[in-house]
């Protein structure tokens, strides 16, 4: 679904990461600064969604089953991790997320959600195993729900703060994207060159809404009522594939579906006859 990143990279900014939050946490400066970029921003393309998605209300309680006060977070970049302990990818990244929550432990809060079934036991020996230094809860049905779903893990969405849900990778992500969007979003300089992107789904999927144009489907026939019926429906009806996501999501996140592709040419067809 997602194409591997050169990991071998991957590995050495983690190491810088980590050498970057040690050095932080021994040699303190005589008066707070703003935290030092640990990589290099040079190459790194940012892309942000103009049309944020507000965060799903959350009530989480930690592996030992105390509230988590979410309070805290407020007025902080949030990169909100689903993951699991039998996912590879995830265990690749989470060393990533640690090493930016030290390095950035005053401007950002990551937040683990386990959609592992079962124990949190199991979970809770692997985070102190792995010294995750971020809260973890066990991701509901209806929580992974109210985020549109997470039809892979790892998937991590990012938050501005007082706007929203600006981005979200499925997948590994490169650790030099996820420390400069958490600098651009924290207001901290950068070199990486920033994009904020008119959204229409291929930022986030929730904005598929906005889309005139979608994957496979001819939408410049018809008057404007019968394409605006088009896309409403296209945005209402479920795909059957095990996606999750309407039809116009489903296109948009995947122009390669072999069960979207019919049934949203029919109703384009009906819709403009």
């Amino acid at each position: 679904m997602q194409h591997r990143l050169p990991w071998i990279v991957g590995s050495l900014v983690v190491a810088a990461l980590v050498i970057g939050y040690a050095i932080a946490r021994h040699v303190m400066p005589s008066a707070p600064r703003a935290p030092e970029a640990v990589t290099s921003g040079d190459g790194v393309k940012i892309k942000l969604s103009d049309k944020p998605i507000p965060v799903p209300a959350m009530s989480l309680r930690d592996l030992d089953g105390a509230a988590i006060d979410t309070d805290a977070w407020r007025g902080k970049v949030l990169l909100i991790n689903f993951w699991a302990t039998w996912c590879g990818p995830c265990r690749e990244e989470i060393p990533v997320l640690i090493a930016l929550q030290e390095q950035y432990r005053g401007t950002l809060q990551v937040i683990g959600l386990s959609i592992d079934r079962g124990s949190p036991a199991k979970v809770k020996q692997f985070v102190q195993a792995a010294g995750v230094n971020y809260p973890i809860a066990i991701a509901s049905d209806a929580l992974t729900e109210a985020f549109g779903g997470v039809p892979a893990v790892p998937s991590t969405f990012v938050v501005k703060p007082g706007a929203g849900i600006v981005q979200k990778h499925a997948g590994l992500v490169d650790p030099r994207i996820l420390e400069h969007e958490v600098r651009v979003l924290a207001n901290l300089p950068t070199t990486a060159v920033v994009e904020i992107v008119r959204d229409t789904g291929q930022v986030l999927l929730a904005n598929a809404a906005y889309a005139t144009e979608i994957p496979g489907l001819d939408l410049t026939r018809g008057t404007p009522e019968q394409r605006e019926a088009a896309l409403k429906q296209l945005n209402t009806d479920k795909c059957p594939c095990p996606c999750g996501f309407t039809l116009a999501q489903c296109r948009i996140n995947d122009a390669s579906c072999p069960y979207s592709l019919p049934i949203a040419r029919q109703i384009v067809e009906r819709a403009t006859r």
